[in-house]
């Protein structure tokens, strides 16, 4: 390919950890790729334990990527400026630092699903905007889509108390399992969710209608039976 200028490619690979003796490191990666002397070539591993599951995303910087799969606290915080889907998920606690990294590598994120079981380790919450005003609330200013059926409630609250994200009028549409989602607002009463609340677009909760009750919560609520993920 002599007319070939660029070489653009972003690798997502995986793999069983099964008795394996050499699992190769960042170091490794970067060796592979030491030709591509005018690009940045940017690489991590994960290794989970729980699955036993490794994880190894290799790509050129910059680029013009559209999505990128499976973030982890391993991500390095590079910017991206034309991802709009993303998906988040790892075995440690994603902290309040994470989504804000996030926020600032994918500026026009549009859709995110976040997959994790783990609470928390330092969770702050300002019930007063008086308090902890070093405490950065995050932004996400084209967001439409959000996933959180399979997160801590943790993470739910993280998105909805309105003094940890701003979440943009009237245009998010929230995935998530009603149970959770009650529970996180307290039967609907909770205050400090209530205003992110009120800006939700749309609901899928897994099947599950907004009791009559619950509705003036969510005064731009709308019943979606199938998440949009498209």
């Amino acid at each position: 390919m002599p007319r070939l200028e660029r070489f653009e490619f972003y690798i997502c690979s995986g793999i069983y950890l099964r008795n394996q003796i050499y699992l190769p490191s960042k170091e490794d990666i970067q060796h592979t790729f030491r030709d591509f002397k005018d690009d940045q070539v940017i690489s991590y591993v994960d290794y989970f334990q729980e699955e036993p599951y490794s994880l190894c995303h290799i790509y050129l910087y910059p680029g013009q990527l559209k999505y990128y799969y499976t973030v982890t606290n391993n991500f390095p915080g590079v910017l991206f400026t034309c991802v709009r889907k993303i998906s988040l998920y790892d075995e440690r606690p994603f902290e309040h630092e994470f989504f804000l990294r996030i926020a600032q590598s994918f500026p026009i994120l549009k859709i995110l699903s976040l997959k994790n079981s783990k609470p928390q380790n330092n969770k702050l919450y300002r019930e007063s905007k008086n308090d902890n005003q070093d405490f950065s609330i995050i932004k996400y200013p084209y967001l439409t889509n959000l996933t959180l059926y399979f997160a801590h409630d943790d993470y739910i609250e993280e998105f909805l108390v309105d003094t940890k994200v701003c979440l943009p009028d009237n245009a998010v549409h929230l995935n998530i399992d009603y149970e959770q989602l009650n529970r996180v607002t307290h039967n609907f009463t909770r205050d400090i969710t209530r205003i992110n609340c009120a800006k939700l677009g749309s609901l899928c909760l897994n099947g599950r209608r907004l009791p009559n009750y619950a509705k003036d919560y969510f005064p731009m609520y709308k019943y979606r039976l199938l998440s949009m993920l498209m």
